[in-house]
């Protein structure tokens, strides 16, 4: 990416956070350090892949560099002033204006085909059931040994740990930089074990899930 683009690029992501700083987040795209350790474990023959909040496509370009297909590329997108310019640059993947934590009735693939979803959504400013789910959204799509990678600003995984344990997962820190604004740590979410999340079933593990938050746990 050339200089003229990248401050571009602040620029379109600074005035989103002026306008949105809870759905934003960040007064600048992730940088290139943070960018690599998110993708370090994706290989060429982990596509399909979700991308969750693209923004500018900083992730989206360092899954490119890594060898996904930009056609094996589907990318959620809430924020309407990020979509005309993830259209231009990667005209090859699919690009849905969607919420995140309607993934699970959006029917966006058949069976459980996708290797790893890439999150750059802010987690941190999201209410327990909206990030339950997202992620049980996800992972009706995901095939066994996939991954959710999350990063966060926060000290710890920005999932708390009553939603993992109902959702069966686990989240485990695979790296961190502070060659980013601000510094970063990236989570790699999985499953303990097969678990099965039919889209039907949703709304009441949302209920449970929901009660199971506020309730007082440790997030662990």
């Amino acid at each position: 990416m050339t200089a003229k683009a990248a401050c571009s690029d602040f620029l379109h992501f600074f005035r989103s956070w002026i306008s949105n700083p809870l759905r934003v987040a960040a007064i600048a795209p992730s940088g290139d350090s943070l960018a690599r350790i998110m993708t370090s474990q994706i290989a060429e023959l982990d596509g399909p892949i979700i991308e969750l909040g693209p923004g500018t496509g900083v992730f989206t370009r360092a899954l490119l560099a890594r060898g996904i297909s930009e056609a094996d590329l589907t990318l959620i997108e809430y924020g309407p002033e990020f979509i005309d310019a993830l259209q231009t640059r990667f005209p090859a993947a699919r690009i849905l204006q969607m919420d995140a934590a309607h993934l699970a009735q959006a029917d966006i693939f058949e069976g459980e085909p996708v290797g790893a979803v890439i999150s750059g959504l802010p987690l941190l400013s999201m209410s327990p059931r909206k990030i339950a789910s997202i992620l049980a959204g996800v992972f009706t799509y995901m095939r066994l040994g996939g991954a959710v990678y999350q990063f966060t600003y926060g000290p710890r995984c920005p999932v708390p740990r009553p939603i993992l344990d109902r959702l069966g997962l686990k989240a485990v820190r695979i790296g961190g930089t502070v060659r980013n604004l601000p510094p970063a740590s990236v989570y790699r979410i999985s499953r303990r074990k097969p678990l099965e999340l039919s889209r039907e079933r949703l709304r009441f593990r949302d209920a449970e899930i929901e009660v199971a938050a506020f309730s007082g746990e440790s997030a662990g």
